[in-house]
């Protein structure tokens, strides 16, 4: 991992893009680096900014629409040689059975909950760092 931590978040709303940067702040974690936001509103983006390389871990919004994220962690994790870590954002507790059957890493629930995701982020994070070392 590199001195910043490159965190892809795909939502098509724009508050839910935000709640994901306030919640983590500068870094989710003291021993984690700094987190750099590349913001995605269309399933496209994010296939062009994982094709670029360098993504650490996606976050992705379930409820996102015209693709939800379930969708799109279903087919990075299909497609994406070394597919990141992905955390996904799901709409009720009950839909983390489709978080399981979509392959994410880990899932949280929306509203965003700023201590639950700093933690689940951080987790991701750290597994990408172990890996790349």
């Amino acid at each position: 991992m590199q001195p910043t931590a490159t965190v892809l978040v795909y939502s098509d709303d724009s508050n839910t893009r935000e709640q994901v940067r306030l919640a983590t702040g500068r870094r989710p974690a003291p021993d984690l680096p700094v987190v750099e936001f590349l913001e995605c509103a269309t399933p496209a983006a994010v296939l062009k900014e994982l094709d670029k390389g360098g993504i650490d871990v996606c976050v992705l919004d379930g409820e996102a629409a015209p693709m939800g994220g379930m969708g799109m962690c279903r087919q990075i994790k299909d497609e994406v040689f070394a597919c990141p870590p992905v955390l996904l954002l799901i709409g009720r507790p009950q839909d983390a059975w489709l978080a399981t059957w979509s392959r994410a890493d880990a899932a949280v629930t929306l509203p965003v909950d700023p201590v639950e995701f700093a933690s689940a982020l951080a987790s991701l994070l750290r597994v990408k760092r172990a890996l790349s070392a």
